[in-house]
């Protein structure tokens, strides 16, 4: 029966809008463009500025709490391009609430290009199309291939073949990421001149890195995500695990790539930690060098928190000087070279009051005078007084480059009790490769070493300078330099301590320098001066890169 009535026609097309599933009809299937066209072959898209309509499958959503503000878009198998030089996904920024993950949904927004990432942004409509199929993860190994930046995989859903190697943890409790590569990296620096060679291999080991990111954006994540289950006194992560099962987004945001898992990645442990070296029975002194991450301890009676730099609790700073004793005591030191004390005196509520306390009965402190520099933190010694015994006052080099800025280093003559001989220790800090506000000849050179070279070589020809004028005592057997140089073996500083007579015990000590053969360490800044390598009576002393 064919009708003309106009209630009839309403109520036949109301029924026939309720049985259809919840799209906007001429929406889904119209009017977009290829995600891969928008991407483009290069690492800029060809269409940013433009306002775009695409469709795809939400592969991850990353709209909940502490995550990215938005969800990864990509092409479905059968709509590709096929063209290896192309991406098919798209980072989706937006604060709509619209689809979830596996959802098929049409998008239009405006094309851009954030510090790398191509996106859509200022999103006009979000519209669900129904269920999707997600694409199959692209398998890939490390290195990339052809050792070029995998820009034509950006956003795309990633199956990483075989295992990774943990090379860097450093932003694993700030930021929830670990650093991978196929094997271990040495710093170029470490074991290759500065120049050109250098850097390249350092752009190399760069772009042949992936981050385990944890898909949030949130300073601090509690709980520390890395290895699931997450980290903890019994479930640790060193540098040299291994880590498999790799899948998920890879991702571009800060300047690295990065995989944001999909699923709770394998860890293996690789380089168990070591126990605390035994004591030879030739030692006469063992000195222990380390960088204290910024020891502030308040106001000292257990209130001033958030410290102006470190601990922001009175709860977070008991962690910190926890583990730092543990640190500290486990190698059974003589002497203790510490970089970022705070540099608040020396009185009864002074930060390094509170460390020697902690450490024991036993323990002293090395006492300067007001000349600590104007830095919030400084370098500092101290030792134990049932073994050892300073001879004469401790010195700070407060000339030229020291004496308007800096850290200045901090010299003490130390003789062992029962013995006439003695050991002068001195520990600088020197200027860190990061770039902020650097300029002139201390800008980045291109040559491995980073920002500041300048500022560090010429505070190591001042060391070097100080060292030769200090007094010397008839028991004066040798000076060790060991604190954070912020250099590693081949570049300028410890290349003029060396020329200065120093020996780079870090060097000497070692059975190869093939990257490939070292496992991953921290490298050694320091140099023993006065005794022969092989005879010397001063066991190894580790400091690390600030």
């Amino acid at each position: 029966m064919i009708t003309t009535n106009p209630i009839m026609l309403w109520r036949f097309a109301l029924t026939l809008l309720i049985g259809l599933p919840a799209v906007a009809v001429g929406d889904c299937g119209t009017g977009v463009i290829p995600v891969s066209r928008i991407q483009g072959p290069g690492d800029h898209s060809p269409f940013a500025g433009q306002t775009v309509s695409v469709e795809g499958i939400i592969t991850m959503d990353a709209r909940q709490q502490g995550g990215f503000r938005g969800f990864y878009l990509q092409q479905a198998d059968g709509e590709t391009d096929n063209d290896p030089k192309t991406s098919e996904a798209l980072f989706v920024y937006t604060h709509r609430t619209d689809g979830q993950h596996g959802d098929r949904v049409h998008v239009s927004g405006r094309v851009k290009e954030f510090h790398g990432l191509t996106e859509l942004t200022d999103i006009t409509s979000i519209t669900r199309c129904g269920n999707g199929r997600l694409p199959e993860p692209v398998s890939v190994t490390l290195p990339w291939q052809d050792g070029q930046p995998p820009e034509h995989l950006e956003n795309m859903w990633i199956n990483v073949a075989g295992e990774l190697t943990v090379i860097n943890h450093y932003n694993l409790a700030r930021y929830g990421e670990l650093t991978l590569a196929a094997e271990p990296q040495t710093m170029a620096t470490e074991i290759q001149e500065p120049g050109p060679g250098a850097q390249s291999r350092h752009r190399q080991q760069t772009i042949n890195r992936l981050l385990l990111d944890d898909g949030l954006g949130a300073r601090n994540p509690r709980p520390i995500p890395w290895p699931g289950p997450p980290l903890s006194a019994g479930n640790t992560v060193r540098t040299g695990d291994k880590v498999s099962g790799l899948a998920g987004i890879l991702d571009f945001r800060f300047g690295a790539w990065r995989l944001q898992p999909q699923s709770t990645p394998a860890f293996s442990p690789a380089n168990p930690r070591p126990p605390a070296p035994e004591r030879p029975e030739s030692a006469t002194l063992r000195v222990v060098t380390l960088n204290l991450g910024n020891f502030f301890n308040g106001d000292g009676r257990g209130g001033g928190f958030p410290a102006a730099r470190g601990a922001q609790s009175a709860t977070q700073f008991e962690q910190q000087k926890a583990r730092l004793v543990a640190a500290l005591t486990a190698p059974d030191p003589d002497i203790l070279a510490v970089t970022e004390m705070e540099n608040d005196g020396y009185d009864g509520d002074s930060a390094i009051a509170e460390l020697a306390t902690a450490l024991g009965s036993h323990w002293r402190y090395v006492e300067t005078s007001d000349n600590t520099g104007s830095d919030a933190i400084r370098t500092d010694l101290l030792y134990r007084s049932d073994r050892v015994l300073v001879e004469g006052s401790a010195s700070r080099l407060t000339t030229t480059p020291f004496d308007r800025r800096g850290r200045p280093p901090v010299a003490q003559v130390f003789r062992p009790i029962n013995s006439d001989q003695a050991l002068r220790v001195v520990v600088p800090h020197l200027k860190s490769k990061a770039c902020r506000g650097a300029s002139g000849p201390n800008r980045n050179q291109d040559d491995g070493q980073g920002c500041y070279s300048h500022s560090r070589e010429q505070a190591s020809r001042a060391i070097i300078r100080w060292t030769n004028i200090l007094p010397n005592p008839n028991s004066l057997s040798g000076t060790m330099i060991t604190g954070d140089l912020n250099a590693y073996a081949r570049e300028t500083p410890l290349q003029l301590l060396e020329a200065a007579g120093f020996i780079n015990v870090s060097v000497h000590s070692r059975t190869s320098c093939h990257p490939a053969e070292n496992r991953p360490t921290v490298t050694s800044h320091f140099s023993t001066r006065g005794y022969p390598h092989e005879k010397a009576p001063y066991p190894r002393t580790v400091a690390g890169p600030g």
